[in-house]
């Protein structure tokens, strides 16, 4: 069955970094694009950034754009959220999802990430 997991949350200062991994299982990770989203409490799933299936085709909502950096390593099932110059409205559950882009499911259970001083 598929399985992705994600992890790398945490509590960061303004300004500060933090880089999300998303181990996945049960399909061909190679084969499919993969997307980060985020949801705060309350509101509904925000697309965030989503990368194709080779890697080389990276894509970024404009709130993130130039801060944050999406890759995957192909021979270890694992896509990457680099996110630099955190903000306080980069508060949210992180979650990984199977492509293509934009989807939202299957995801994994996610990953906190708080910014705040």
């Amino acid at each position: 069955d598929v399985q992705l997991v994600e992890s790398g949350g945490g509590s960061v200062q303004p300004g500060g970094s933090l880089r999300l991994s998303c181990a996945t299982s049960g399909f061909l990770f190679d084969a499919y694009t993969m997307n980060w989203v985020r949801q705060v409490p309350g509101k509904g799933l925000e697309w965030v950034s989503s990368i194709n299936s080779g890697g080389t085709m990276p894509h970024y909502a404009q709130s993130v754009k130039g801060r944050f950096t999406i890759s995957r390593d192909n021979g270890k099932n694992t896509l990457y959220l680099q996110m630099n110059s955190l903000k306080t409205e980069d508060t949210a559950v992180y979650y990984c999802a199977r492509g293509p882009t934009g989807a939202t499911t299957p995801r994994g259970q996610g990953t906190q990430v708080t910014v705040s001083s």
